[in-house]
């Protein structure tokens, strides 16, 4: 238990009002008595007189307890964080770091040593100024003494860093900070407009309609050459807890089964999985479903390499229209029947994308903010762009492109983790329309660990800055209209992708806690607290489920900000890590309509075992080697969430420079600072041990 510390005597006693009153009594039986205020003579007489000797000595062993109490609180903290730097900077335990790694970051890790050193040296000057009562530019009513004026050699250093700090430190970050407000009320503006237009969307309730029925009989057979070929592809990798969903949804596609192919484009490493894969494929195909297997030896590419690689056969161009699911997307027996249609009578639409919904949404806390983020991209950004612009960022999956804009927008290309925003980039540029049916959903899951999270939104954030600098020379030198050029740049890469993570980065998670040791550089109360908050709501408005986590909400988007810069940089510069896939952790969540299939496959697969009885040893011999061989197969290992605890702090670091902001003007100070020095000694020793790691 940590003890109870009073700092009472901290602060200076009140100054007593009043003059000293002697009087006098004439009559010789009353001695003199010196009263120092009014209301001295009044006071009650204090309790320690009327205590003997025994008591005051359990009152002295009490107060001894507490301070050795204390004392080794303080010691263990103390050893607590020594523990740390041993471990993370001397030691180096936890920490798998190749050579190459090391000196591309070396510089990194002296500027975040040399920051943290020099914020500590800083905080602890601070504290003992505050100790010895130097704080006296507190009162703005008190003579500022000159230099000459003070006794000691600490109190000169001390003058000397307040005059340095308010005409040296603080103009710099005060320039920075009103640059990253301006970047900040220009992102805000963005998010306003996209807000109004999803709100004149819902008023005049526009969205993309099909005209007339695209089928002219519900006999599917009957009407087949009203059914266009589609293609559909599933590229998935190591997808051991989600496979068999993704492919049992796809499969029961309504469409006519002679113009549907489904590709299985397995990129898996582990012979386990693959193993598995097939027999799904194996299963659906003797149930007559057209569907094929492959799989490359060799993953070049990552997902764009996979898709690729399946459009060079021969067999696609028979093919019109191709679907994409990720391993973990559950499409509605009716997608394509909402889908396609739409590109009937319109040549010059390129791609039709539906919307993600979300399985586990509800599962942790962690979820439940990702669907506030993604419930807006799709509700607000994708709805607006594609009714307004006819463009937006095609988001992977879930989608359904003509073959033909693929073909002349140069098709899949691996020079970046964004493949999907690559092609439609470059689509665009070529003249093609998308669509964004809002009202079509595909049911999918969210990661449900930070650790699956960050790598998710590293890739997200990355990805984009290194297509921008591939693609900036194809914008500028396109054919197509100035304002959509100006739309691209401005807009889609500069604003929504760099500027965002730049100035929330900057401006929340250096210059808002820098203010703890400079005041002078304090940042304006609407910035901190009205603009965020307002455009928080915003944010929230399409989940009004999830109104209650907007605070947790807000502190998260500006923890997260350091991964999304981190990865903006590095995207930007090209650096080592900006080239890194790592496929998305699923926990394989299903809906209660799969729970009910899947336990009604399982009833039928008993019934059949059943009937199987009396077959022939041959037949027996067979099922039961492939029944050893599903349970060989190792189970998924269930991962235990991490706590990180650079993210963690650095939100109540946030959060208490916000609250010390508030509380400036009172004068609580001292406290914030102590807090302070622990929290950037945390998050200095995590930040420095995870880049290295």
């Amino acid at each position: 238990m940590a003890p109870r510390l009073d700092f009472s005597s901290w602060w200076p006693k009140e100054a007593k009002k009043g003059t000293p009153v002697v009087v006098k009594m004439e009559n010789p039986n009353y001695s003199v008595v010196e009263i120092d205020g009014p209301d001295a003579a009044f006071r009650p007489v204090e309790k320690s007189r009327g205590k003997n000797a025994k008591q005051v000595t359990w009152v002295l062993l009490l107060k001894a307890h507490r301070a050795v109490g204390c004392v080794a609180w303080f010691a263990s903290l103390f050893w607590a964080v020594l523990g740390a730097i041993k471990k993370r900077l001397i030691f180096r335990q936890d920490v798998a770091m190749a050579s190459e790694k090391m000196g591309k970051g070396k510089l990194l890790f002296t500027v975040i040593k040399a920051f943290l050193v020099t914020s500590l040296t800083i905080l602890g000057f601070e504290v003992v100024a505050y100790l010895k009562g130097w704080h006296y530019f507190r009162n703005p009513s008190l003579h500022i003494p000159r230099s000459s004026d003070f006794q000691g050699f600490l109190h000169l250093v001390y003058v000397t860093w307040l005059s340095v700090r308010a005409d040296y430190i603080a103009p710099p970050i005060q320039a920075l900070s009103k640059f990253c407000v301006a970047l900040f009320l220009i992102q805000s503006a963005d998010r306003m407009i996209l807000s109004l237009g999803c709100f004149w969307i819902k008023y005049k309730k526009i969205k993309p309609r099909i005209q007339g029925d695209p089928f002219k009989s519900d006999d599917v057979e009957g009407s087949a050459y009203e059914y266009p070929m589609v293609l559909v592809q599933i590229p998935m990798c190591n997808e051991r807890e989600v496979y068999e969903q993704s492919i049992s949804a796809v499969c029961q596609l309504d469409w006519p089964k002679d113009r549907l192919l489904i590709q299985v484009l397995d990129d898996s490493d582990d012979e386990s999985i693959r193993y598995l894969i097939k027999a799904e494929v194996a299963k659906w195909n003797q149930k007559g479903v057209n569907i094929v297997y492959r799989h490359r030896l060799i993953r070049t590419g990552y997902k764009a390499g996979n898709l690729k690689s399946a459009m060079s056969c021969e067999y696609v161009q028979a093919y019109e229209f191709v679907a994409i699911f990720d391993a973990d997307f559950q499409p509605n027996p009716d997608f394509l029947k909402q889908t396609v249609p739409h590109f009937k009578d319109n040549p010059e639409l390129g791609l039709v994308q539906a919307r993600w919904t979300f399985v586990n949404k509800d599962e942790n806390l962690l979820t439940r903010l990702q669907n506030i983020n993604l419930c807006f991209h799709f509700e607000v950004e994708q709805q607006v762009n594609g009714v307004f612009l006819n463009f937006f960022g095609f988001n992977g999956t879930a989608g359904v492109w003509r073959i033909k804009a693929l073909e002349e927008s140069g098709g899949w290309l691996e020079r970046t983790t964004v493949e999907d925003m690559d092609i439609a980039v470059r689509a665009h540029l070529n003249g093609w329309k998308f669509i964004f049916l809002n009202d079509v959903k595909v049911l999918c899951e969210v990661p449900e660990s930070y650790e699956a999270y960050r790598k998710q939104q590293h890739r997200w954030h990355s990805g984009p800055m290194q297509l921008f600098r591939l693609c900036l020379p194809a914008i500028i030198t396109s054919k197509i209209a100035i304002w959509k050029k100006a739309n691209l740049i401005l807009l889609f890469f500069l604003l929504r992708k760099l500027i965002l993570p730049f100035y929330s980065f900057t401006l929340f998670c250096i210059i808002l806690p820098l203010t703890m040791f400079v005041p002078e550089a304090e940042l304006p109360f609407w910035v901190i607290c009205y603009v965020p908050v307002f455009m928080s709501f915003l944010n929230i408005l399409p989940a009004p489920k999830s109104f209650p986590f907007i605070v947790p909400y807000l502190l998260f988007e500006n923890t997260m900000s350091v991964t999304k810069f981190n990865a903006m940089v590095s995207g930007l510069f090209q650096l080592g890590s900006s080239y890194e896939w790592v496929v998305t952790k699923k926990a394989g969540r299903s809906s209660e309509s799969d729970l009910l299939a899947s336990a009604e496959r399982e009833s039928k697969t008993m019934n059949q075992l059943q009937i199987q009885r009396g077959a022939s040893e041959s037949e027996l011999a067979e099922l039961n080697q492939l029944k050893e061989r599903k349970e060989a197969a190792p189970l998924p290992v269930k991962r235990v969430n991490k706590i990180y605890r650079k993210e963690l702090t650095l939100a109540f670091l946030l959060l208490t420079a916000s609250v010390r902001s508030l509380l400036a003007a009172q004068g609580v100070h001292f406290y914030f600072l102590l807090f302070q020095g622990v929290t950037f000694l945390l998050v200095g020793l995590d930040l420095i041990g995870e880049q290295m790691s």
